[in-house]
């Protein structure tokens, strides 16, 4: 069992201002016996890559995860029977700083966190054979020195200097005596806890589909906007250095990184470091280099420092990372346009999931919990993220504070608790439970969050105005051309909505694992905020929320709110908006989260795919003549572009696609509803969803007069076709 037994190389940690080489640490033994079975457990914080006989045994890049170690230090369990010999065995640890040093975070108070220090690392090797046992711990014993990673730093870059490599420091046979010893560390107050979630591996490696010189040196394009690593291969002179300069979009045609840093001057570091790969060359041989302990979100690479005969095609390959996530839906139709639209969701979703969703791969690399809760619908029908979402969670709670309250982001050093949260962002712990049980009917999920939840219905009962709404926190968050803040929808309407619904869906989750009083207490909150808000928020007259606007009117119809009497009313209003808008949407992140379901709910199908797919601005269409390749943080008019270009938050049309366009709609882990909105654009759509029994499958394809919609549903899964006011044979055996 591994213990919280922590050494460490020095006592010095890294900052912008000393930069200190991460760590090499190794550690020689003898095994007298062949080793029939062995395990190896290691803690290495923040980062660490293992190495067992000179072999690199590491799960992935970043490992073990990204925490706060004061609420978990995670660590991994590796089989190393087959690594192991008889005779000389050495362990090589290379420790990066990590969220134990995040000092590039100091937007988010992480250059202040209590537990920052130097890296440190808890390990346990235990063997078996011959009937002999061997066990070995973290100790003095271990010895250390300086690792040629001159810098490292989550969130700003890496720099190497290859003529500090020391060859075979993790092979048996290589004299350490010029090494010092390690020494204790303190242990971080947080609980071991084993990692549970998908590692964090290359995808794919992508070459450059052009290299132009420029006057600041090479630019590199990548064709797509994405995450991970650029892998460098050079022949290099002799202490030549090389700068790799990462970023997501040119300006007037040249490299720009404005869009990814911060412009106040307390934040000067990322001028000088954000996104840099620094490289000092041996020289006279090829040497490849890829950085250990960070990583970028990226299509443009800016390279100094090379002569024009280094800088061809292959000296750059772009790895892109994400946890590796298993795909387990996916959507495809006749228009190219929606394709790609579907597919930029996609790149987003991954290039912001590195163990859990992050708000983009560049400026913050932040779990952001609004963010994850906007996109959890569409994140549940597209990967599977059971092991993942439920080890964040275990974050989430260790985050919430005594009052209940929870911070806008996981991990946090404390920050995030006065401004960056409120209701929608806090959603994340109710709606990451929902979506494990409605789609995989996972109810473990909801054991394991049900005190939380409680907690914060408490708390937030705390929060409210005199009228019984609710209206703290962020609201309907970068609304179309606007400022992020200035959103048209009262913040009384958003968080009060927001609120309802938590409550409905810890009620429906609670009573699903037989909490029959906690059910009934979440049930009182939700009836209780739909009250408030009908008899504050709404205009009986005119069957208008406050605000009138797109948001607060969908939100509204989308969540419930009105009665079913009241809906035909209600809607017309939300068209009427919507067309005194050219049939275009103006809402923020809250809006755009329901605005189309809501349409296709109400027989509009049609005027929602024309405000996805249309190639005027505002809409997802005109993305594509920005060369967007990826999902941006707001959809702005033409020329305004300097914000991040990869975030997820807006993706919620990838669940639309599917459950309307092609129809495809999961009621729950083994129900189904057939219901497409048959785009009279399109020739064909298809679908499919892996449900825990089985593969879903839909298609349609317009023949004449008549769609043809095939269905293939597994054992133990009731699909059923609802009316679709169009002349439909269906081919299934089941379903007429």
């Amino acid at each position: 069992m591994l213990r919280k037994k922590f050494i460490k190389a020095t006592n010095t940690y890294g900052s912008f201002d000393v930069h200190v080489n991460a760590p090499y640490l190794r550690r020689s033994f003898e095994l007298d016996f062949e080793a029939a079975s062995a395990q190896l457990s290691i803690c290495g914080l923040g980062f660490y890559r293992l190495f067992l006989n000179g072999t690199e045994i590491t799960k992935g890049a970043l490992a073990p995860y990204i925490s706060n170690p004061d609420h978990y230090c995670y660590y991994d369990v590796y089989d190393v029977s087959e690594h192991l010999q008889a005779g000389e065995n050495v362990i090589g640890i290379l420790l990066g700083n990590g969220f134990m040093n995040p000092f590039g975070g100091a937007v988010w108070n992480f250059d202040k966190a209590e537990w920052r220090g130097a890296p440190r690392v808890a390990l346990e090797l235990t063997a078996q054979g011959e009937g002999k046992e061997f066990m070995l711990e973290a100790d003095e014993r271990f010895k250390v020195h300086s690792s040629p990673i001159l810098f490292d730093e989550f969130r700003m870059g890496e720099q190497y200097d290859a003529n500090l490599e020391i060859p075979g420091w993790n092979l048996p046979g290589f004299d350490d005596r010029g090494w010092k010893n390690a020494i204790w560390a303190q242990a971080p107050r947080g609980v071991l806890k084993k990692c549970e979630a998908e590692p964090i591996l290359v995808q794919k490696r992508i070459k450059p589909v052009s290299v132009t010189k420029c006057e600041d040196g090479y630019l590199y394009d990548f064709g797509e906007n994405t995450a991970g690593l650029t892998e460098l291969h050079i022949a290099a002179d002799p202490g030549q250095k090389i700068v790799l300069w990462h970023g997501e979009i040119l300006k007037d045609g040249r490299f720009y990184n404005g869009n990814i840093i911060f412009r106040d001057s307390r934040f000067e570091f990322y001028k000088e470091y954000n996104q840099k790969t620094v490289y000092i060359a041996k020289g006279g041989e090829k040497e490849v280099h890829i950085p250990s302990f960070t990583y970028y979100g990226f299509r443009y690479v800016l390279v100094q420092g090379v002569k024009e005969e280094q800088a061809g095609e292959e000296l750059l390959t772009c790895l892109v990372m994400n946890s590796d996530l298993r795909h387990i839906g996916g959507f495809s139709c006749s228009d190219e346009t929606a394709n790609t639209l579907f597919g930029m969701v996609q790149r987003s979703d991954l290039a912001n999931f590195y163990y859990f969703p992050t708000d983009c791969p560049h400026r913050e690399k932040n779990g952001w919990t609004g963010d994850a809760s906007m996109s959890a619908d569409h994140m549940a029908l597209l990967y599977d993220v059971e092991k993942s979402w439920r080890e964040w969670l275990a974050n989430i709670r260790k985050s919430q504070n005594d009052a209940g309250a929870l911070p806008g982001i996981v991990p946090t050093a404390g920050w995030g608790f006065d401004w960056g949260n409120g209701p929608a962002w806090d959603s994340v712990l109710f709606n990451l439970p929902y979506m494990l049980y409605k789609y995989r009917g996972n109810t473990e999920v909801i054991a394991e969050n049900a005190h939380a939840m409680l907690r914060y219905l408490e708390y937030i009962l705390t929060r409210r105005s005199d009228d019984g709404t609710v209206a703290i926190g962020l609201g309907d968050w970068v609304p179309v051309g606007k400022n992020p803040e200035e959103y048209d929808a009262p913040l009384a309407v958003t968080d009060s909505i927001m609120v309802m619904d938590m409550a409905k869906k810890a009620s429906e989750m609670l009573r699903a694992i037989g909490y029959a009083r906690p059910s009934e207490f979440a049930e009182n909150v939700y009836r209780d905020m739909r009250d408030a808000i009908r008899n504050h928020l709404i205009d009986f007259r005119t069957m208008e929320v406050a605000g009138t606007c797109q948001t607060s009117q969908a939100l509204a119809l989308y969540y419930g709110v009105f009665e079913k009497n009241e809906e035909k009313t209600a809607f017309a209003n939300l068209l009427r908006y919507i067309h005194q808008k050219n049939d275009s949407f103006d809402c923020g992140f809250l809006g755009m989260h329901v605005l189309f379901h809501v349409l296709s709910d109400h027989g509009q199908g049609e005027l929602a795919y024309h405000m996805i797919t249309k190639k005027e601005y505002p809409s997802y269409g005109y993305l594509l003549d920005c060369e967007d390749t990826a999902m941006p943080e707001r959809i702005v008019p033409p020329g305004e572009n300097d914000d991040s270009h990869n975030h997820h938050f807006m993706g919620d049309i990838a669940r639309w696609f599917m459950t309307r366009v092609a129809g495809l709609y999961v009621a729950d882990d083994t129900h189904v509803k057939i219901r497409p909105d048959f785009i009279s654009s399109l020739t064909f759509a298809r679908a499919y969803y892996e449900l825990p029994a089985g593969r879903v499958e839909v298609s349609w394809e317009k023949k004449g007069d008549f769609y043809e919609v095939k269905v293939s549903c597994p054992k133990g899964v009731e699909c059923v076709l609802e009316k679709t006011g169009k002349n439909v044979h269906v081919v299934h055996p089941r379903i007429s």
